[in-house]
């Protein structure tokens, strides 16, 4: 019988997206990582639970996190990163694992999963867990309401605005290797042509938001962008997002692709990290 191996690299979003899921199964669940149960013939099996499949990627979500890149994570990414600190979570071959209660001897892998499992566990029902996703709810009610009130303040600085919203995207292969801080430097780069670039003529006001997705929707980390323009000055809003997408392929270095909203009028929803610009 052939086994077909059936791990995959996880791009760094993907690697976040996944801990984050681990973590929410962790509290919905009271199970552990694995079980181990003695066959008849004296040898010990060991069986998974429905908590197991999370951590095919183990390796990877241990190495996420990156001491020389200052992140602020989110509640999910903070219990995993304390757990795998607090019980000395170490990389081996066969898997990451921990000394056993003592400190006297290493657990094996999958005993060490379920150290990890009861320690995110105990994490979660702590006050600075609970209080971090009130938190994160409430920034995010925050982000919606400053969009809409920044949107209508350009709007009404001028008789006719003309908006253009445009998808901003990175081809698979780059995503694979793509960090959130490879992002937001591209972002930068879009954001400093504002000032030099004639495509950017009669612009009054930007929104660039980041978002975050997964190999599931094939779009990884992504930004949304709205562009307010003169509309007194500027007509085509198809044209103008053809130009803007069309610049982001050359700031990705060909890495990058778009989509423009205007061709379907959808509507623009920031969701994670956003910018607001006024010129």
């Amino acid at each position: 019988m052939t086994k077909r191996n059936t791990y995959t690299h996880l791009s760094q979003s993907d690697t976040a997206i996944q801990i984050e899921r681990l973590v929410q199964a962790i509290e919905q669940h009271d199970s552990a990582a694995f079980r181990f149960r003695q066959t008849r013939a004296g040898y010990e099996r060991v069986e998974e639970t429905r908590l197991s499949r999370y951590f095919t990627h183990i390796r990877q979500m241990l190495d996420l996190f990156d001491d020389r890149v200052e992140y602020r994570y989110s509640e999910h990414l903070q219990a995993f990163r304390e757990a795998c600190q607090d019980i000395g979570l170490e990389r081996r071959p066969t898997g990451p694992v921990c000394l056993n209660e003592e400190g006297t001897a290493y657990l094996d892998h999958h005993r060490s999963m379920n150290v990890l499992v009861a320690r995110i566990r105990q994490l979660t029902r702590e006050r600075w867990y609970l209080r971090r996703k009130d938190d994160l709810r409430l920034q995010a009610k925050k982000q919606e309401i400053r969009v809409c009130d920044y949107s209508d303040a350009v709007v009404d600085r001028y008789s006719r605005t003309i908006i253009v919203r445009i998808n901003l995207y990175y081809r698979a292969e780059a995503q694979a290797r793509l960090r959130v801080e490879h992002v937001f430097d591209d972002l930068d780069r879009l954001i400093a042509e504002h000032e030099r670039n004639p495509i950017f003529s009669h612009l009054i006001g930007y929104i660039c938001a980041m978002e975050q997705g997964d190999r599931n929707d094939g779009r990884g980390y992504h930004i949304h962008a709205a562009y307010f323009f003169n509309g007194n000055e500027v007509r085509g809003d198809v044209y103008k997002a053809q130009q803007i997408g069309e610049l982001w392929e050359r700031i990705t270095r060909g890495q990058g692709y778009f989509d423009s909203c205007n061709h379907d009028k959808c509507v623009f929803r920031p969701i994670v990290t956003a910018r607001f610009g006024t010129s």
